[in-house]
């Protein structure tokens, strides 16, 4: 099995579309066998799932994502796991041993990615944050 991380460091990274770093992790009989850096331009719900299912990931990992980007991995046959926070190892980890399941934290504002401060937008807290708008608005950015 093939699990992709979006990582910008060795944590996992807030927001799936403005990843240009993911880990991907070979996973055989339970235990991490490998890992590689994959760089990308490419940002985006659009341009990423083609990128990361060309690299042969089966599953990705990462803090939040946007429900286009959720569809266009569902659509190249990947498996989305959002929520996720920590280290990208341990993240990978939890998931093989069944401990890690989809929080389905998604970022659900308008995606000017302005970040403008008010309700139904990020702000600039960080990586890792998830923050409540109202209005059942879910995000975690951690490209600010």
């Amino acid at each position: 099995m093939k699990i992709a991380v979006a990582a910008e460091t060795e944590e996992v990274f807030g927001h799936f579309g403005k990843c240009g770093r993911f880990l991907l992790y070979t996973v055989e009989d339970g235990a991490i066998t490998g890992r590689e850096e994959l760089v990308t331009a490419a940002h985006g719900h659009s341009a990423l799932p083609p990128f990361l299912k060309e690299h042969g990931a089966q599953v990705v990992l990462c803090g939040g994502m946007g429900e286009g980007a959720r569809n266009g991995l569902g659509f190249v046959g990947i498996k989305a796991v959002s929520g996720v926070t920590g280290p990208a190892d341990e993240a990978v980890r939890a998931y093989v041993a069944g401990t890690l399941t989809d929080g389905g934290v998604t970022c659900g504002h308008h995606h000017d990615h302005g970040h403008e401060h008010g309700e139904g937008h990020c702000h600039g807290h960080g990586e890792g944050h998830c923050h409540d708008h109202g209005e059942g608005h879910t995000c975690q950015c951690g490209s600010h």
